[in-house]
């Protein structure tokens, strides 16, 4: 304790002293609880009193409803000696209630009852206007003046069953009795005072005492000392201090605070509104708001301000307001804030431009990300070469590159319209950037003098631009394009702070946009691969009317294929498929199982033959590549593939995996055939299945792979339905409407892979062009059916074919019956050729061979593929058929 102190602490004794603030405060709280407890006391008593009336009342109310209502009351009351039968029993309910009478009386208010007999037999009394109340029947409750002095009086009528008044029960309450209760608790209620201010006195003496220990017991001049001392460290701190009253008057301010808002001397006093500050400052101020450190512009400065209420208790709150002047520390805040935004802008960049292989996508994300947060106008502008996907070279002026996006630019600007060809002077900032492969900085000249260009600079000032930075697209030492952003009026010129930006965003640009372009290079690889692979005019044919479409998958090249492949005997093969993933080796495989289909097709056997050897080969390409480390299995292809025959109309279809095909009626009705769905190309183990249509003309065969009905929101079976009620609501349509409609609706609006789709609309030949004879086992019935033939041909027209067509039919028919075992046919099929068919009962095949010049035959064979276009052999379940083609005149 310091030297100062302890004569202080010497002179607390049982009393404060009363010439110390803590004492003069004791004095005026003692007389204080004094006044309050003697009114608390007073008040007690009076509330008392009042409630012990209150009381009264509804006791001699409830007694007496009570007594009126007892059973027998009515009776005794109509009897010849109503007192002696009610006298007892109302002096029993006096005494067990605590009343001081029970009165019964009759109509004309003669009492039958009372606690003083001397009174029985006389009237009752009470004010005029009571008694008549009573003798009328009425229930009253009031206190008067009655025959036992001042009462509560409640007077309740007797009446019988049917409602006749028989009189009435007066109960009384004398008012002396309740207050002799509530007198005797008066001394408990002054000990319960006392005790009060006992407490209070002492209460107020300990916080007193607690005081002056605090104030070390200094007087009022000892105060005033205290608080000049306070004072002066109040104006002398840093920060700006402000004290305000209820109504928002200046109580208080310090030295700090009248500089920071350069206030008059005479300031305080006057209502905030009148101190000359700006309106937002006024407004604040004069608010009820608490403010914690929120930043507001006085003059040139910013400041920093906190505002607290001083209201304690519920009294009229008053308010301390502090100022601290934060202009250098917003100067460095907004420095760092845009030094932050700055590095999210570029860690945005590295993210979104990365997002996209495309090269139009890629520009497009540069301006997504720089406008408006960097620059109110960008574009980007790529080089011929790399749009074609190739590397440019130097040199590369004239400087003519594509703008491949443009954003912010506003529409009535035409200097900023994108996808066109821009071709740029020697002296733009776009081709001296180019040429340095440095970044440029400018600014427009309102008088045309300087750097930029005279001209372009007035149509940018025109439309509001004043500065921009022009960077070249640089990767591995290759320019790939240009990339400029503009600013507008409303927005600080660039300066050299910025070129460090978008040098950094053309950097991370340029490497994505040499992705792209190695990305598009490839594709546009595997696109042209897809395309020289894929059917290019479909052959000319007349056995079904076809059209096919090809969709590539939405993120690159797939697998599937189609194709259309003439048979001999007025038949087609028709062929859908498709090989898993996508890229150049889908594009590849797909394209070394579509000749492989070709050439199984060109041996002329059924569907479920050809697929299986289609599997037998993808088993063998999957092998070859499991010797390879880096080779990719492509087990798991599928192919749909029909034979239509346009002479009988029957169809053929076998398939592996789960291409699809509907058949769609010349009359409307829609089937989906029940092709068996034998496991995909390269598994093995199971036997491949066909089934056969019966196909009337002009029924279209529609066959597909799963990318038609497939897609990210919809089922196999959703797509299926649709399909079906596609090709049932428009029956008439050829294959190439039937094609675009069913990509117009059957196609999901986000497929999941590439789609081949072949329609093919079938055709039969009439019966008329098609002749038939049976050869018996006899040489010498070659020579009429020879003749026979040529008949028919005559009646075709053919005149120029007959001789041709006896050479080739003698030299089948004669090879069938010396080689050939029974039954023999001939068939003419008159189509966009003259094909001749024998057939045989043998599956021995037949081969050409070149006969010796001593031999005396073997040169039958060599004569026909010497005189037909093409001919063959196909097998049938029951032998062979040897078939040859001449064209026609005219075909």
């Amino acid at each position: 304790m310091s030297r100062h102190a302890r004569p202080a602490r010497r002179r607390l004794g049982p009393l404060p002293h009363l010439r110390s603030v803590a004492g003069q405060a004791f004095i005026l709280q003692l007389l204080l609880i004094l006044v309050l407890v003697a009114a608390a006391v007073a008040a007690v008593a009076a509330d008392a009193r009042a409630h012990g009336t209150v009381n009264a009342h509804r006791r001699s109310l409830a007694v007496a409803e009570t007594f009126a209502h007892a059973p027998g009351m009515a009776r005794a009351m109509s009897g010849d000696k109503p007192t002696s039968a009610l006298e007892s029993r109302a002096e029993a309910a006096r005494k067990g209630s605590g009343v001081d009478s029970v009165v019964v009386f009759d109509t004309r208010g003669i009492r039958l009852t009372h606690p003083e007999r001397p009174l029985i037999g006389k009237r009752i009394v009470g004010p005029a206007g009571l008694v008549r109340d009573e003798l009328h029947g009425k229930t009253i409750s009031q206190t008067f003046r009655a025959s036992q002095g001042l009462s509560v009086v409640s007077a309740v009528p007797v009446t019988r069953a049917d409602g006749t008044f028989l009189g009435g029960v007066s109960v009384g309450v004398k008012i002396q009795s309740v207050h002799s209760t509530v007198d005797r608790r008066l001394p408990m209620l002054l000990g319960s005072g006392a005790g009060a201010l006992g407490l209070a006195t002492g209460g107020a003496a300990l916080l007193n005492r607690r005081v002056r220990r605090q104030t070390h017991g200094l007087g009022a001049a000892q105060m005033t000392r205290m608080y000049e001392h306070h004072d002066a460290v109040l104006h002398s701190v840093r920060e700006g201090v402000l004290v305000l009253t209820a109504d928002k008057r200046l109580l208080l301010v310090n030295d700090e605070a009248r500089e920071l808002l350069r206030l008059a001397p005479d300031a305080e006093g006057r209502h905030v509104g009148a101190l000359g500050l700006e309106p937002h400052l006024t407004e604040l101020l004069a608010s009820e708001r608490h403010v914690t450190d929120e930043v507001h512009a006085c003059g040139q400065r910013l400041l920093s301000v906190n505002i607290r209420s001083t209201g304690r208790a519920g009294a009229p709150a008053g308010s301390v307001v502090t100022l601290r002047d934060t202009t250098a520390l917003r100067v460095l805040t907004d420095r760092a804030v845009e030094t932050s935004e700055r590095l999210k802008l570029l860690s945005d960049a590295g993210v979104r431009i990365s997002s996209t292989l495309e090269l139009a996508g890629t520009a497009e994300k540069l301006v997504d990300v720089a406008v408006p947060r960097f620059a109110d106008i960008v574009a980007v502008e790529l080089l011929d070469p790399v749009l074609r996907g190739e590397e440019p070279e130097p040199p590369y002026e004239p400087l003519a590159p594509h703008r491949t996006a443009v954003g912010g630019a506003p529409a009535e600007a035409p200097l900023f319209r994108g996808g066109q060809r821009v071709v740029y002077a020697s002296s733009t900032p776009q081709s001296r950037a180019v040429r340095t492969g440095a970044a440029v900085l400018l600014q427009a000249d309102p008088t045309g003098t300087g750097e930029w260009p005279a001209g372009e600079a007035r149509r940018l000032l025109d439309h509001g631009i004043h500065s921009l930075i022009t960077v070249p697209l640089r990767f591995r030492g290759v320019t790939l394009g240009v990339a400029t952003f503009w600013r507008a009026r409303h927005r600080a010129p660039f300066d050299e702070t910025d070129l460090a930006i978008a040098g950094e965003l053309a950097v991370r640009t340029a490497v994505c946009v040499d992705n792209a372009r190695r990305y598009a290079r490839e594709h546009a690889m595997v696109t042209a691969l897809q395309r020289t692979l894929l059917p290019g005019d479909l052959p000319d044919q007349d056995a079904v009317e076809v059209a096919a479409r090809y969709l590539p998958a939405p993120g690159g090249t797939g697998g599937s294929w189609f194709d259309v492949i003439p048979l001999p005997g007025a038949r087609v093969a028709l062929v859908v498929g498709k090989v898993a993933g996508q890229g150049l080796h889908a594009a590849a495989t797909m394209g070394r199982l579509r000749t492989a289909v070709q050439n199984f097709s060109a041996r002329d056997v059924p569907p479920d033959e050809v697929l299986s050897h289609m599997d037998e080969l993808v088993t063998r390409f999957d092998l070859e590549h499991d010797a390879d480390a880096h080779g990719t299995r492509i087990t798991g292809a599928s192919c749909l593939y029909a034979i239509h025959d346009s002479v009988s109309g029957h169809c053929t279809v076998a398939r592996a995996g789960d291409p699809g095909i509907a058949l769609a009626h010349p009359d409307g009705t829609v089937d989906i055939p029940a092709v068996p769905a034998s496991p995909p190309l390269g598994l093995g183990g199971e036997p491949f299945e066909a089934v056969g249509l019966a196909l009337p003309a002009t029924s279209r065969l529609v066959l597909y792979t799963n990318g038609l009905l497939e897609g990210h929101d919809r089922t196999t079976g959703t797509g299926l339905d649709l399909l079906g009620r596609t090709l049932a609501a428009e029956p008439d349509l050829d294959p190439d409407e039937t094609c675009r409609s069913l990509f117009q609706t059957v196609l999901p609006p986000r497929p999941s892979d590439d789609v081949a789709l072949l329609v093919a609309r079938t055709r039969l030949l009439a019966p008329e062009n098609v002749a038939e004879w049976d050869v018996p086992s006899d040489p010498a019935a070659v020579a009429p059916l020879r003749a026979a033939c040529a008949r028919q041909l005559r009646a075709w027209g053919l005149e120029d074919a007959v001789c041709t067509a006896k050479l080739i039919i003698s030299e089948l028919t004669t090879n069938a019956l010396r080689y050939g075992a029974p039954p023999l046919h001939i068939r003419l099929l008159r189509d966009r050729s003259l094909i001749c068919e024998v057939s045989d009962g043998s599956s021995t095949a037949p081969h050409m061979r070149r006969a010796a010049t001593t031999d005396e035959g073997g040169r039958g064979l060599f004569l026909v593929a010497q005189f037909a276009q093409r001919w063959g052999t196909r097998y049938t379940p029951h032998g062979k058929v040897i078939w040859a083609e001449t064209p026609l005149d005219g075909r």
